[in-house]
């Protein structure tokens, strides 16, 4: 591990939380490296066995990485003192967690709040959170997946091409399809999670804030589904829908 890294590491806990992350639970930018979240394709052709190229990551790789990691991260982990460990990806190095439906919605119900609209306030705010970050990073991954087809064409046209150089592109074009892929499915398990959360809000505490947040949640469906660009593999599953029903009847589920 790098002198620089280990100083990263070592910071926000001796500072705190407060001094790791700035805006937006974003980390700021003396803690960030280069090739912060390169394990992000990393891990995702390892958890279906692919192979992981040896290229270094061209520009668009390097930030449709950047920008999925704040969507696979589970929404409380944001602004944590081991955030930065997470960004890293040193807390799982051997394997991302797996994720459970209940989890978001039993961190939410234990965390101390002074109001219990204060809930329904975080939920609507970690939903709207993903909405706006959806379009940049489905900008992103379009561009990629573009010139990872027209690398792919290219192969006809290279003189020389040694074995190792086809399977090195091939394992960067498969990553960043598995990259693509995993964050379309971590936006469908993160919808199930906030309905799941929002369905035990209206049970336990209701509150007239629960239409805005069910307002939310539809939106983040609509954009889940009009940003599907991997409709096949491990990480693709069908969009999810809510069966969160508060504006105009009782909860009820699918």
């Amino acid at each position: 591990m790098s002198p620089r890294l280990v100083r990263a590491l070592a910071l926000p806990l001796l500072l705190g939380a407060c001094a790791a992350n700035g805006d937006f639970g974003r980390l700021k930018p003396g803690l960030v490296a280069d090739d912060i979240h390169a394990w992000v394709g990393r891990d995702a052709a390892r958890a279906v066995g692919a192979p992981i190229s040896a290229y270094p990551l061209t520009d668009e790789e390097r930030t449709l990485r950047d920008l999925g990691y704040p969507l696979i991260e589970l929404p409380f982990d944001r602004a944590r003192w081991y955030a930065i460990i997470n960004e890293y990806g040193v807390s799982h190095h051997f394997g991302y967690p797996v994720f459970t439906l209940e989890e978001y919605s039993v961190k939410l119900m234990d965390r101390h709040y002074r109001s219990a609209t204060a809930r329904y306030f975080q939920l609507n705010t970690d939903i709207r959170n993903d909405v706006v970050r959806i379009p940049d990073f489905f900008m992103t991954a379009s561009r990629v997946l573009d010139l990872d087809r027209k690398r792919a064409e290219a192969f006809h046209f290279v003189s020389g091409l040694t074995p190792p150089e086809a399977a090195n592109a091939n394992a960067r074009i498969a990553e960043n399809q598995l990259v693509v892929g995993w964050v379309q499915r971590s936006l469908v398990e993160r919808s199930e999670a906030y309905c799941f959360a929002l369905q035990r809000l209206v049970i336990a505490t209701p509150a007239p804030m629960a239409v805005e947040v069910e307002r939310s949640l539809t939106l983040l469906n609509t954009r889940i589904a009009e940003n599907r660009l991997i409709t096949t593999g491990q990480f693709a599953p069908p969009v999810a829908s809510c069966g969160a029903q508060v504006a105009g009847g009782p909860v009820v589920s699918k």
